[in-house]
């Protein structure tokens, strides 16, 4: 059976930029095995899969060890593809999602908006051995929604972390998210998740979910700028809209190809 994959950076204009996400076009599911099995063989952060439904598509995200409940970068890269190599003549696209409800992505200019959960952490402890698997810089608060989210004081504090991946695998936790205001922008972050097989992911939209609520709030601003400030960056624009956020942002295509399973 002949595949076709395509491979974009998502959250920037720049290629080798952003988060590089694979995306596979099918006429109807895979068994998940066979999807787990590519997203190993493409060993990025995340491989999107989707099928066509009277609503929109339907979508799922593997990263190379499971499958995801939510993941920006693919989205926003599934709909660049459709828009820019597969024909799509709107300018919104529905996706149906088992864990996440249905996300709605828009053409804006240059951009591409999501129409994503907002997920506010919550005050959490802080798990034994996390400040030592992040390199020992102590966090000033500690909450967590899907991930552990630390709140640190400066960007420097951000940039300057160098963790030690093994020690985070052994966390209970999907990932840890770190964060503090920015410089240039409104908050900077990073993301790592090595227990699913990402140690660390280069921008990541299912993170701002809890990001966007929890800066909106303490800024009180509820539109805002942000960058992933890991070595591949990424630029997001965002706006807290109620119960849901919006995030926006560039995509670049890498690769247009075929697959044989």
């Amino acid at each position: 059976m002949t595949i076709f994959i395509y491979q974009a950076d998502a959250f920037t204009d720049q290629l080798f930029g952003g988060n590089p996400a694979a995306i596979c076009p099918l006429d109807e599911w895979l068994p998940d095995e066979m999807m787990q099995k590519i997203a190993l063989e493409n060993n990025l952060a995340e491989t999107a899969f989707f099928v066509k439904n009277d609503n929109g598509y339907l979508l799922r995200w593997f990263t190379p060890e499971l499958e995801i409940d939510l993941c920006g970068h693919a989205t926003l890269a599934t709909a660049h593809i459709l828009f820019t190599e597969l024909g799509y003549t709107g300018d919104t696209i529905n996706f149906d999602t088992v864990k996440a409800g249905t996300l709605v992505v828009k053409r804006e200019g240059d951009k591409y908006s999501m129409d994503f959960p907002s997920r506010p952490p919550f005050a959490a402890d802080l798990p034994e051995g996390l400040v030592a698997a992040l390199g020992g810089a102590q966090p000033k608060e500690v909450l967590r929604s899907r991930d552990y989210f630390l709140v640190y004081d400066s960007e420097d504090d951000i940039q300057n972390m160098q963790p030690d991946h093994s020690l985070l695998a052994k966390i209970n936790t999907m990932g840890v998210i770190v964060t503090a205001p920015g410089k240039d922008v409104d908050f900077v972050s990073r993301f790592f998740a090595p227990a699913a097989g990402i140690p660390e992911d280069p921008v990541t939209g299912s993170a701002h979910c809890n990001l966007i609520p929890y800066w909106a709030g303490k800024l009180n601003k509820n539109v805002l700028h942000a960058y992933q400030i890991s070595a591949r960056k990424g630029e997001l624009w965002c706006e807290l809209k109620g119960d849901r956020v919006i995030m926006a942002g560039k995509t670049v295509t890498y690769l247009r190809g075929s697959i044989e399973v």
